[in-house]
């Protein structure tokens, strides 16, 4: 799929809003196995008013996919290397949005220097994250009760000594 990604703008709040909760809902059943307690826990956090914080938080480097005028992904890096976020709508899983994601993160994390980025992955994402040169790095964790596997990559930064 042919897909832009840019620095998300307050503007993109609600679509990117709503790729994140479709994201969760539809693409992420083999974690919540469609558990309504556990996808009202884990979409709890997910409003425009939070997303709103985290895109203009300085410790955050929020982006977004976008096909044509649409936003198709989201994905936001703490400026400590943590991805909190990487997810596509439902209909462009699978069709490079989410690595080209990823690769934009993982490409401001080396303009900052940062040496590897960290995330916990859901099951659903755990083969994406290791086809995508991550690997695991401690025991899972529950996370709105669902596993998270913590995961490492390695960019090859060396720190300024």
């Amino acid at each position: 799929m042919n897909c832009s990604i840019r620095k998300a703008l307050p503007k993109d709040v609600q679509a990117a809003c709503s790729v994140l909760r479709r994201s969760i809902s539809e693409c992420c059943i083999e974690d919540h196995h469609n558990d309504p307690e556990i996808l009202s826990a884990w979409l709890r956090n997910k409003t425009p008013e939070n997303l709103t914080s985290w895109f203009s938080s300085p410790a955050n480097f929020p982006v977004v996919a976008t096909s044509g005028k649409d936003v198709v992904g989201v994905g936001l890096l703490s400026t400590k290397g943590e991805v909190l976020l990487c997810y596509v709508l439902p209909e462009v899983r699978f069709a490079g949005v989410g690595k080209v994601l990823l690769g934009a993160l993982e490409s401001h994390a080396r303009e900052i220097g940062l040496p590897a980025i960290r995330l916990s992955s859901t099951t659903t994402a755990k083969a994406f994250y290791l086809r995508n040169g991550f690997t695991p790095c401690g025991p899972p964790e529950v996370a709105f009760g669902v596993p998270a596997f913590p995961m490492i990559k390695q960019l090859g930064v060396t720190q300024p000594g």
